[in-house]
């Protein structure tokens, strides 16, 4: 009866030392995630920032082009304007040169039909007087400098028609030019402008996600916390009962008699029950409690300190006495168990991974024996022998 209780306090302080190691190392977790998620918002944000400067740099630039394209319709109404007035002017000149052209005809009809004279020779032959060849050649100086005058106002009005036409096409094509390049651009920002717009969303809704992320780490963290302090509560709980179970054992066994567990339907009450006999230390020599497993350790082991402390400090111990320490299992070594008050135990065979070992205070047997035989002692610390 005495080892299923002393079984079941061991198992529970192995649970217990596991939670709470458990809670705390997803506490740790956690915080490494929560950390992430912060770094995430962080880098989140800044994108969005940026997106938000690009948005408005873009906005600038579509704001600029409606105002250049606004400016441009008034231009090209202004020029249609102008081309409408240049298209009446246009008509009048074409109606000058063509009726120049048939007052240059005529005369030249009247030239050929009336026998005007057509030289200056022929006027002074033909001529009856002096006064006569006068009025003749300044008759026909005034009709050839109107008709070079005609030519030339008709070259004039070519050449004026033919500038004020190339001038006005080339203004349209410009205009026309402007308006599509404006267009191509206001189209390219727009489209530019929209896929921001998304990324922009997008980068909303991924900083959004990773904000309830952390959130529901947050809420994991908490529960982390509670488990880890109510495990650490129940071990402290567990610890001040194993200690008190010690006390009582020792001085028990110091008076000859083992206490038999309380009643759980097997029997109970406190039965004196023969304990088998125990070595008994020499003087001065092992100061631990006799029966503790760390009483028994020294008891094998004489080269282990008096002052190591309970069992789960006995490698911190060794170390700081310059005794050496590792996890290979070998014959004469002392093998330390953490956690709580932890065990010690000194290998007398070692065969791979499994180790036999002396030990005293196992399931509660407060003398110094050979408990398990072969077995696998797990996550264990050695001390060897210098």
């Amino acid at each position: 009866m005495k080892k299923k209780m002393i079984s079941a306090l061991l198992l529970s302080t192995v649970v217990l030392t596991s939670a709470s190691t458990v809670a705390v190392a997803v506490a740790d977790e956690t915080d490494d995630k929560i950390a992430s998620q912060d770094a995430k918002i962080a880098s989140t944000k800044t994108a969005e920032a940026t997106a938000q400067k690009e948005v408005s740099s873009i906005q600038t630039q579509v704001d600029s082009l409606s105002s250049k394209q606004s400016t441009l319709e008034k231009e090209t109404a202004t020029l249609l304007k102008e081309t409408e007035k240049l298209g009446v002017k246009i008509g009048e000149l074409n109606k000058e040169i063509k009726e120049r052209n048939e007052a240059l005809k005529a005369q030249a009809r009247s030239a050929q039909t009336d026998g005007t004279a057509t030289s200056y020779v022929d006027a002074v032959i033909n001529s009856k007087s002096l006064s006569d060849v006068v009025t003749r050649v300044s008759a026909m100086r005034t009709v050839v400098k109107a008709n070079n005058d005609m030519m030339k106002q008709q070259e004039a009005a070519k050449t004026e028609l033919d500038k004020t036409m190339k001038s006005n096409q080339a203004k349209a094509d410009e205009t026309y030019k402007l308006r599509n390049q404006i267009a191509d651009q206001s189209k390219a920002l727009e489209t530019q402008q929209a896929q921001l717009k998304v990324a922009q969303l997008n980068l909303a809704a991924e900083r959004a996600t990773a904000e309830g992320d952390k959130a529901s780490l947050l809420e994991q963290k908490a529960a982390a916390q509670a488990a880890a302090d109510e495990a650490a509560a129940r071990e402290k709980a567990y610890n001040d009962q194993v200690a008190q179970d010690n006390a009582k054992a020792t001085e028990q066994a110091d008076n000859g008699v083992t206490p038999a567990p309380n009643p759980d339907g097997n029997g109970g009450g406190n039965v004196p029950i023969p304990t088998p006999p125990k070595p008994t230390p020499p003087p001065g020599n092992n100061t631990y409690p006799v029966g503790e497993c760390t009483w028994g350790a020294k008891q094998l082991a004489p080269w282990a300190g008096n002052n190591w402390g309970n069992g789960g400090q006995w490698a911190a111990s060794a170390a700081a006495a310059g005794f050496r320490t590792g996890s290979t299992p070998q014959v004469g070594a002392i093998a330390v168990w953490q956690g709580g008050y932890g065990h010690v135990a000194v290998v007398i065979e070692v065969n791979g991974a499994q180790i036999q070992v002396m030990e005293s205070n196992y399931l509660g047997n407060r003398y110094v024996d050979n408990f398990r035989g072969w077995f696998s002692p797990g996550a264990v610390t050695y001390i060897y022998p210098n």
